[in-house]
């Protein structure tokens, strides 16, 4: 009776670890380009901008190792295989995220959200378009939001991450 028991705790103790460890992380709505994002920059293809949380670690090899930097993330194809990985900075003195040009189509995006961890999100690059996720925080107003405020895809905190797709 003894090693059942003992077997039963430790089954339900790999199940809950299971569940914390999960890669997933919490998945959003799919996001795809606002109605007011500019046209992108390489015709045929779409961009896709994202705003990662900042990352928590210190570059001691960049130009300004005081300047927040985005994290990191990975673009997957919709059935979860690994289509890059991004390292999310331009390359310019201001900070700025990675600006990734991609053939139109569905993708989805791990990155980590500001407060939330590691999110999916399902994002949708349209030709000629600029795609823009914001996991930062903090970014819910502005001209852009304002312009299709009626559909956007929020975090649980209420922060709007981007839009819908049409």
């Amino acid at each position: 009776m003894n090693n059942k028991s003992e077997f039963c705790i430790m089954a339900a103790g790999i199940l809950l670890i299971g569940c914390v460890t999960s890669k997933s992380g919490l998945v959003l709505d799919p996001v795809g380009p606002s109605i007011a994002q500019p046209p992108a920059a390489h015709p045929n293809t779409g961009t896709l901008t994202v705003y990662s949380a900042f990352d928590v670690n210190a570059d001691f090899n960049s130009r300004d190792p005081d300047r927040e930097e985005y994290s990191n993330y990975r673009i997957n194809l919709p059935d979860g295989k690994l289509l890059r990985r991004v390292q999310n900075d331009n390359g310019s003195n201001f900070g700025s995220p990675a600006e990734v040009s991609l053939a139109p189509g569905n993708y989805r995006v791990v990155a980590r959200a500001n407060g939330f961890g590691t999110v999916n999100i399902p994002v949708t690059v349209s030709r000629d378009h600029v795609t823009t996720v914001h996991l930062e925080g903090g970014h819910s107003s502005g001209p852009a939001y304002n312009a299709n405020q009626n559909d956007p895809v929020r975090l649980p905190d209420g922060n709007i991450v981007g839009w819908r797709t049409e």
